[in-house]
């Protein structure tokens, strides 16, 4: 029987500002549509965040979420994986809230305080519709994006009796060490998803060998008792993907993570996104997962589990 590969659609996010793509969600039901689009194409995941209406502002606010979650659930089987990074501007407590109200199946956890280099945009785009944008990118160079042991723990911890399970966002290999740390005093339990994270300024780079490193070193950490995915920023999305495939792993794409659906061509819809990726993956006679057999691989909780 061919494997199952997970696709997880990464819909909008704090990444990316909404003037750089006409095609970014921004409003809730732009949201609603994005991620049920790309369910329709085959995602088995999506991964949320909220933005405010009047500028594309990232944002926490659990009404916000409120507005496009339950459209979801209704109209798609999709397993919801909602964000607890939020932003680098945002506190611990802020970032939070959706995943203390909504009790997903699943969230979003980085493994590590990080610089998050995002000014480099501002070469390569200089027409901005809000003010906050281009401050945002250029004002990375002296940001860190924080998430210290304590918030590690208290992120476990506080989510730890809705059952929700985490995507552990490895932007580097002592992130993967950091994991092993947590796994180790009993607050990530098997079987877990470690979704490495490439070229990100700050981070670990893009190359193949990259790549390898990282699946090898989580390999000898955590054995079989772990699901490998691979997320690759820009134009390294597609690339890493199909290596990741290729090499027994699950992959994430989406608009958080690129604006691109080939050389120069700004994807129309994260649904153009998981088209491309499902038709490699079969192309590799390999299977796309369902959210169903999504949920079994994760042992996830359950849709009707979540607090919307």
């Amino acid at each position: 029987m061919p494997r199952k590969v997970i696709i997880t659609c990464a819909v909008t996010g704090a990444i990316h500002t909404p003037s750089m793509s006409p095609f970014i969600p921004v409003t809730a039901q732009e949201i609603a549509d994005a991620a049920i689009g790309a369910a329709q194409a085959g995602a088995a995941i999506v991964h949320l965040h909220a933005r405010d209406p009047k500028d594309g502002s990232p944002s926490q606010d659990p009404d916000l979420f409120k507005q496009f979650l339950p459209q979801i659930k209704e109209k798609s089987d999709v397993v919801i994986n909602l964000t607890t990074g939020g932003a680098p501007t945002m506190t611990i407590e802020d970032r939070l809230r959706p995943a203390h109200y909504f009790k997903p199946e699943v969230a979003s956890l980085n493994m590590g305080s990080m610089n998050f280099g995002l000014y480099d945009m501002l070469k390569r785009f200089k027409t901005f519709k809000h003010d906050w944008e281009p401050k945002y990118l250029a004002g990375s160079d002296d940001r860190v994006f924080k998430n210290t042991f304590k918030d590690i723990a208290h992120i476990l911890t506080s989510c730890s009796e809705n059952n929700t399970r985490f995507e552990i966002e490895c932007y580097d290999i002592g992130h993967l060490y950091t994991a092993a740390h947590f796994i180790d005093r009993g607050l990530i339990k098997a079987p877990f998803l470690i979704q490495s994270v490439f070229g990100i300024l700050g981070g670990i780079g893009p190359h193949p060998e990259d790549v390898l490193h990282m699946k090898r070193t989580a390999d000898r950490l955590f054995g079989n008792d772990y699901q490998w995915s691979v997320l690759g920023a820009g134009r390294n999305q597609t690339p890493i993907a199909t290596q990741s495939a290729t090499m027994g792993g699950h992959v994430r794409v989406g608009l958080e993570d690129s604006l691109w659906d080939g050389p120069g061509a700004l994807a129309k819809s994260n649904a153009d996104q998981v088209t491309r990726m499902r038709k490699i993956i079969e192309g590799l006679s390999l299977e796309v997962a369902t959210p169903a057999e999504a949920r079994e691989i994760l042992k996830l909780k359950g849709r009707d589990n979540v607090n919307f």
